[in-house]
């Protein structure tokens, strides 16, 4: 009997909408795409018309062989890739391949995989949108020109391996300007005075900052003008000159896009951008819900748009209503809207269903699903509710001695919770207010005097880039799409154009100086107008509103002049770093060879010494003796540290057995009292730290553990990265509050490498 065929993305969506559909459809995956551009040639004719040249991916070839194979004893085949321009494109490939009649053949799209919408696409087929293969096809040709043009260039040029790309080129420059800001910046010391009040009859002071002197803002540039200020206020009069309360409200952030939600999860619950969208897939594709089967919880992750659908809108305020009473209600109904420059193709990212509540799904998901899957759901439900109205009284005092000053207080309270009582944003993009709470004054009012509070501060640079402000500044600039974010950084990163350090992305010698050169020869490559005005016109190929082949007909004629003028002005470039040869003191110079990247000496060949470098390309850590590690095969005692091809390793220098090196943090145990805790990595890249003795136990910690315990409790003190103070030592026992600076805490600077720096 002959069933119908549906053929999708992925192998667990495939899974999830077998069990939707149920018997009569025969439902397969196409593991993403299976035709491409020839990976050794260019595969773009571009002395016809663009054309390109198509192959089947080598790896996906069985694939191709089964789709074909159970097409031809479909009575109907529905192509259903993601509702984007690279699903569409999937599909158009696979009509291409599969030789089915077109009356057999359709396209469906949902932009969420439950029943009730994948039925609806079942019932609502509609032919391949041409217009969306186009764009894709246009942003696929283009990647290929600028990859395949310039990437041998600067093999030639700087270092084999490197690439180029229309996104990831403009990303690299943002990241090496910002880093010309930090290390250019001129730090500039300036003061602020607080004062301490005390209202008569109380016990408790509350703190106003200087804000006015003599009648002009305060502007105190150092220490002696600070004094001058308190001179010219000992003794003083310090009475309340106005009282000014008002109510304000603030409204509730919109539910995610796809950029808001990779930023809210870096600061929430400190998500990598990759990772993210990982996790994301894996709620959208479906979870096995015990007796429910498989389910997507959430829509379709790749979008632009806060808009919402009615049915869902009128889901969340019913269940609103129910759950918090009609207080909690919007006055009006919340719109949504597209991003700036996007295409509003698909809704907000939300739950496919309101009433499957985080805490009732929790034994089915895995603590990382549960918690994005949280985030989403609170972000949804709290952008569907009520305003918060929040009361701020600001108190100004007068204070009068041999001069005048204007002193200034302030507090907030909340009148009415309103949407915070299900979501709020993390800090990162909601400063905390204030928190203190001043006690109840009227105008005249005369206050005592306790102390003076100045404190010294310095102009800081702007933060470097981390992956949550790269991707905001993407958006905001119209650089690339929602589905090019995580590819993008996990590129620069890969290359070695980008080094991660905690949350920051730094560029890497190597990265300054590919931006360099790009940006000397392929300005507009690097431009990120221009990079943002052809993402308009490939959307305007989709709208249908220019042919692709023009938009490619106006980008290769200037960007051919750029390629052949650089191709005769540029010169060889040596990668200079900041190390110092051993053997000579002359700079190192960045190098590759088919076994990865390393140090060689600017001096070569006079001096051939060379050392090697990590994945990051740093310095390797030097061969040292393992104290306490025997060999297991001979005995010999100690065994040395090894740096190899996969990082470090314990090698006897008796028997040359290897085996793994645990990273110990020199804190033991505190569940088993046996093992030690050691650095491990989590199957999706992340470090952690969990007990030697694992299986027998299971004792971890996300941050690094120090080797002193707490002073207040004697409990376990972690290191916690901060982006822009000194890191602190915090313990870790939640009835502690015992935090310190990490340098105070434990007497140790930051590590320097042990090559001299340049």
């Amino acid at each position: 009997m002959s069933k119908t065929l549906v053929i999708v993305e992925s192998p667990a969506k495939a899974k999830t909408i077998s069990k939707i559909l149920g018997k009569g459809y025969v439902v397969k995956a196409s593991a993403g795409h299976v035709r491409d551009l020839p990976q050794k040639e260019i595969g773009v004719d571009v002395n016809d018309n663009f054309q390109p040249k198509y192959v089947i991916i080598p790896k996906k070839e069985d694939i191709v062989r089964e789709l074909h194979e159970s097409a031809e004893g479909a009575t109907l085949v529905y192509l259903a890739p993601d509702p984007d321009r690279e699903g569409e494109a999937i599909a158009w490939h696979l009509s291409q391949l599969l030789e089915v009649p077109p009356e057999r053949l359709k396209r469906i799209e949902f932009h969420e995989i439950t029943q009730e919408a994948v039925r609806r696409a079942v019932n609502n087929p509609r032919p391949i949108d041409i217009n969306r293969v186009d764009a894709q096809q246009a942003r696929r040709v283009l990647d290929r020109l600028v990859g395949y043009k310039i990437s041998p260039l600067l093999w030639k040029k700087i270092q084999r391996g490197l690439s180029a790309g229309r996104v990831q080129s403009v990303a690299l420059r943002l990241i090496c300007d910002r880093n010309k800001e930090i290390t250019s910046f001129v730090t500039k010391e300036y003061w602020t005075l607080h004062v301490n009040l005390l209202k008569e009859g109380q016990k408790k002071p509350f703190v106003c900052e200087l804000v006015k002197w003599n009648g002009k803002k305060s502007d105190l540039n150092n220490e002696q003008e600070t004094i001058a200020v308190q001179q010219g206020l000992t003794p003083a009069r310090y009475a309340v000159q106005s009282v000014k309360q008002r109510e304000r409200k603030k409204e509730p952030a919109p539910p995610f896009i796809t950029s808001t939600l990779q930023r809210e999860a870096a600061g929430a619950l400190n998500f990598t951008v990759k990772r993210t969208m990982k996790i994301a897939q894996e709620l959208y594709e479906g979870i096995e819900l015990g007796a429910e089967g498989p389910v997507g919880l959430i829509t379709y992750m790749r979008t632009d748009s806060t808009r919402v659908a009615q049915e869902a809108q009128a889901a969340v305020n019913e269940f609103i209503e129910t759950q918090y009473g009609k207080k909690y209600l919007p006055t009006t109904q919340r719109k949504g809207k597209a991003a700036k420059g996007g295409q509003d193709a698909h809704e907000a990212i939300r739950p496919t269903d309101i009433l499957r509540q985080p805490d009732d799904l929790k034994a089915h998901l895995t603590a990382e699903q549960y918690r994005l899957y949280r985030l989403i759901w609170q972000r949804f439900v709290g952008s569907q509710m009520a305003t918060q109205t929040l009361a701020t009284r600001t108190v100004e005092i007068e204070a009068t001695g041999t001069h005048k000053a204007m002193f200034r207080a302030a507090d907030t309270r909340t009148v009415f919770d309103g949407y915070t009582r299900v979501y709020e944003e993390s800090k990162d993009e909601n400063p905390a207010e204030a928190s203190q709470t001043l006690p109840e004054l009227a105008e005249d009012e005369v206050l005592v005097f306790k102390e003076f509070l100045p404190k010294q501060h310095f102009t800081q640079p702007p933060p470097a880039y981390s992956e949550a402000t790269l991707v905001k500044t993407l958006e905001e600039e119209g650089i690339g799409r929602p589905s090019t974010y995580a590819p993008t950084i996990s590129t620069i990163v890969d290359r070695g154009y980008v080094l991660k350090t905690g949350r920051a992305l730094n560029p890497t010698p190597l990265g300054l100086t590919v931006n360099d050169q790009m940006t000397q020869y392929f300005p507009d490559i690097v431009d990120k107008d221009f990079t943002a005005q052809m993402e308009a016109q490939l959307d305007a190929i989709e709208r249908g509103e220019r042919p692709w082949t023009t938009t490619m007909a106006e980008f290769y004629g200037p960007f051919l002049k750029s390629l052949n003028a650089a191709t005769e002005e540029m010169e060889r470039v040596l990668i200079i770093t900041d190390y110092l040869c051993e053997k000579c003191g002359l700079p190192m110079v960045q190098k590759s060879s088919k076994y990865g990247n390393f140090l060689g000496c600017s001096g070569y060949p006079q001096c051939k010494h060379t050392y090697p470098l990590t994945k990051e390309n740093l310095p390797a850590p030097k061969d040292r003796p393992a104290p306490g590690e025997s060999c297991a095969e001979c005995g010999h005692e100690p065994m040395t540290i090894v740096f190899g091809p996969y990082g470090e390793y314990l090698k006897c220098g008796e028997c040359k057995a290897k085996r793994r090196l645990l990273k110990k943090t020199g804190v033991d145990c505190p569940k088993c009292k046996v093992g030690d805790l050691v650095e491990r990595k989590s199957r999706f890249g992340r470090f952690f730290y969990g007990c030697s003795t694992y299986p027998k136990c299971d004792f971890s910690l996300w941050q690094k553990p120090l080797p002193q315990p707490c002073p207040q409790c004697g409990g376990i003190v972690v290191l916690k990265p901060r982006k822009r103070t000194e890191d602190i030592a915090d313990c870790s026992n939640p009835t502690c509050d015992f935090v310190e600076g990490a340098e105070e805490f434990t007497g140790i600077t930051p590590p320097v490498p042990e090559l001299a720096p340049a």
